[in-house]
């Protein structure tokens, strides 16, 4: 039998599957089917993500605003039942503003698998003693990347056209649920519940604030890959038909790597694990503008699979450590900054694309973003020695 612990941790994987995997990241896979078979073109496309992330940072911004834990547990569930509704609700329609409404709702829901699902999680994990690592939780972010894109990729073989991959991809969200609701438990309020929580020093403001535009930085380079690169593979000379084997090799790169990045960041401290995932995952993004062909494609994918969600997991796994009575506070002020940066960058790079036939402009401004994200980091880690046990 499994143990709760790794029940509980598994209720959050199978969460981040289904709210992330396929109700927010399907739309990645299916929207060169969709400019196909549908009206959709680069810009609208890049507007139907701003408003996906939209809802993402409204997501974030009702986190930050929670004090009870029943209320989190209950916005939880309902997140849950808000993916299914909204994949099904992309094939019940072709109407561009029905569209953004459930690409809104979507968003949502994936805030309540990211923010609250991990703030609930962790809570459970320091009233219990144990150690607070979210490794299992966000391997299924990659997984279900994975699985979307494997998934799409299966249904183009079959012939499906868009309408019914929506439709059955609602179904698989059904499945994806009931572990997500069945094993996480109902919240239980203790007042030795944080008796043994080792509490770091609170960050200062020039903490927050360089932090809140490192994650900015990292949130804009993050999104224009995973929103564009099936599109950008299939139309690099040659690589027609390789952009959902570069999604899922991306997805299936973040499942493992999260877990060595728990295990680095004891050796390395936060800081200096964050740094290096950046440095990483701007050159995963400029490779294929360097090195053309498929192999550099691929490896790109993989790279930068397993470093951006490295970044996610360190950084809130951080905001957490840092607050641990109410780990959401830091977390969803952070994903705020990185939520606004996943609003701006589709809709600048769908526009850039459209107006010059190309992703090369908007591939080169997210690595400058993340590159500079790093900068920050270092910045910070040689100037703020007040939480040098962070680096």
């Amino acid at each position: 039998m499994l143990s709760l612990r790794l029940k509980v941790l598994l209720a959050g994987f199978f969460s981040q599957l289904l709210c992330l995997g396929v109700a927010r990241f399907a739309y990645t896979p299916l929207l060169p089917l969709m400019q196909q078979q549908t009206i959709l073109d680069d810009a609208s496309g890049g507007y139907l993500a701003a408003i996906n992330y939209l809802g993402y940072m409204t997501g974030a911004l009702l986190a930050v605003s929670l004090n009870s834990l029943a209320l989190k547990d209950y916005l939880y569930r309902l997140g849950l039942l808000i993916a299914i509704v909204s994949t099904l609700g992309m094939a019940l329609t072709e109407n561009i503003w029905l569209w953004a409404f459930w690409r809104y709702l979507a968003g949502l829901s994936s805030a309540g698998s990211m923010l609250i699902a991990s703030g609930l999680i962790l809570h459970w994990l320091l009233q219990q003693n144990l150690r607070a690592e979210l490794g299992v939780h966000f391997a299924g972010l990659g997984l279900g990347i994975a699985l979307a894109a494997s998934a799409v990729e299966l249904m183009l073989w079959l012939n499906f056209d868009w309408r019914q991959q929506w439709v059955l991809l609602a179904l698989l969200s059904i499945a994806l649920a009931l572990p997500a609701w069945r094993w996480l438990p109902r919240p239980v309020l203790s007042s030795s519940s944080q008796q043994h929580t080792i509490k770091l020093p609170e960050p200062g403001r020039r903490f927050i604030r360089l932090m809140l535009f490192s994650y900015f930085g990292a949130g804009y380079g993050y999104v224009v890959t995973a929103t564009f690169i099936v599109t950008i593979v299939e139309r690099l000379p040659g690589l027609a038909g390789s952009g959902n084997l570069a999604f899922v090799l991306l997805g299936l790169a973040a499942a493992p790597a999260v877990l060595l990045w728990d295990l680095l960041v004891r050796r390395s401290g936060f800081l200096n694990a964050i740094i290096l995932a950046l440095l990483l995952q701007t050159f995963a993004i400029v490779l294929p503008l360097i090195v053309p062909g498929l192999w550099p494609v691929l490896f790109s994918a993989v790279l930068f699979g397993a470093t951006f969600i490295g970044v996610v997991s360190l950084v809130l796994t951080m905001a957490g450590r840092l607050y641990p009575t109410k780990p959401a506070r830091l977390m969803g002020k952070l994903t705020l900054a990185y939520g606004l940066a996943q609003v701006i960058a589709p809709a600048i790079t769908g526009s850039l694309a459209k107006a010059t036939g190309s992703y090369q402009f908007g591939l080169l401004l997210a690595a400058g973003f993340v590159a500079l994200a790093a900068l920050l980091l270092y910045w910070l880690k040689r100037t703020d020695q007040t939480l040098a046990r962070l680096s």
